[in-house]
């Protein structure tokens, strides 16, 4: 217990500590997430009516990227997999940073949910003994079980590995392991189960289709290594932490595979809706071509969709040409391209035409306001906030600057002064 005691009083000592890069960069990112939390605290006050969300679309910015972030999260077993159960020794190394970022994208899907409610206060309704948590009937709470078990699984894994660094000591795989098999399938649950709250909606015919959950995992596992690959290569340019060459190769492997994979049930789903032109593909032509409704045409997310398509169909390119793909500069390229049309067309592109039109056949566009962007840039700044204090200590670790023998000469110098 004084061991983790001490561990946990110099963690906080060593969060504080950093060059000044360090300094600039967490001082920004925390002045984001005050603007970001002022401007929620505004919302709260007010209500739901500052945001661009009304009683025909009851979901925009923030559930898109609840969506996204819940996929962000699941893609950690795309580390953990090639880590231990086909044991790469060099994804054995950085797969404590891909559950890092399964911790913050978790923590983040939550708080977007939390801004979604308008009044978080009611939450308590969701809490058992207290409120009706209707499980198992109700998909919203599998969910909560589904992300709040995720985030505990990884913060013990994440933990544990940690400590037993920081103590010198070789970890016990009966501690660990069952943990690591159990996020293999929990991240898959995830993502799937936050598929089936869209499709479990029957009213929402653009949703109601088999291969949402397929398509959230195909996107899921092309967004999530692509932001491991880019933060990759910043952890070892600024900690000097040697991340080989070899590992960032196999993320680019996995991201080219699940791209190809996404963009293929993209199209699958574009058939299904545009063939037979019925009365059911119309959110799905508001989408892609625009809408026509009582004389007036309503297109707002068209260019935004195609701007995405054409972006994964770009980084698809890159990807699948190896010696381009090889080449870092262009691989970052692709990896940026298919996270920002992932971002909008799993986002966006999938949350609002499923309210466009109404069931009762009214069209009513939705723009996120001034102040859903500046909690959403408050959410994702703190997000980013989290990750990097997470990589701070856990990179100190790792490297073995950070280690209890470096509390034993002040440790003496304590006994000698009792004795």
């Amino acid at each position: 217990m004084r061991n983790y005691l001490v561990f946990l009083g110099r963690s906080f000592l060593l969060s504080f500590s950093g060059s000044p890069l360090f300094y600039a960069w967490m001082g920004f990112l925390t002045v984001l997430s005050a603007i970001g939390a002022r401007a929620f605290t505004r919302q709260l006050v007010t209500g739901l009516s500052m945001t661009g969300m009304t009683d025909q679309v009851s979901w925009g910015i923030y559930i898109a990227n609840f969506t996204f972030l819940v996929g962000l999260a699941a893609a950690a077993v795309m580390l953990v997999i090639p880590a231990y159960i086909y044991r790469k020794k060099e994804m054995h190394d950085v797969v404590i940073f891909g559950e890092l970022l399964a911790i913050a994208a978790i923590i983040m899907s939550l708080l977007f949910i939390m801004v979604d409610l308008g009044r978080p206060d009611r939450f308590w309704h969701m809490i058992p003994m207290i409120g009706e948590f209707n499980f198992p009937y109700s998909m919203l709470s599998w969910d909560f079980i589904v992300l709040n078990g995720y985030l505990l699984v990884n913060l013990h894994i994440c933990g544990y590995l940690l400590y037993m660094k920081y103590l010198g000591r070789k970890p016990s795989a009966f501690i660990y392991m069952p943990f690591v098999i159990l996020s293999i399938a929990w991240a898959i649950s995830i993502h799937t189960v936050t598929a089936f709250l869209f499709v479990g909606l029957v009213g929402r015919h653009f949703w109601n289709t088999a291969i949402v959950a397929p398509r959230f995992l195909g996107s899921a596992f092309t967004a999530g290594p692509g932001i491991l690959i880019i933060a990759f290569q910043v952890i070892r340019h600024f900690s000097g932490y040697q991340i080989s060459d070899r590992a960032i190769h196999i993320l680019r492997n996995i991201v080219t595979a699940s791209l190809l994979i996404n963009l293929f049930l993209l199209a699958c789903e574009a058939f299904k809706e545009f063939y037979a032109f019925s009365s059911h593909g119309s959110s799905a032509r508001y989408l892609f071509f625009g809408l026509e409704s009582h004389g007036e045409y309503y297109s707002a997310l068209v260019p935004y969709i195609w701007v995405a398509i054409l972006m994964e169909v770009a980084a698809a390119i890159i990807l699948i040409i190896p010696p381009i793909a090889r080449r870092m500069l262009y691989l970052n390229i692709a990896c940026v391209l298919a996270n920002v049309g992932i971002w909008f067309e799993k986002g966006m592109g999938l949350v609002i035409p499923g309210f466009i039109p109404s069931p009762q056949g009214t069209v009513v566009e939705y723009a996120p306001s001034s102040t859903e962007w500046l909690v959403t840039m408050g959410i994702w700044a703190f997000g980013l906030l989290l990750f990097s204090w997470m990589l701070h200590l856990a990179i100190h670790i790792m490297k073995g600057d950070f280690h209890i023998l470096a509390d034993e000469p002040t440790r003496g110098l304590r006994e000698q002064a009792v004795g």
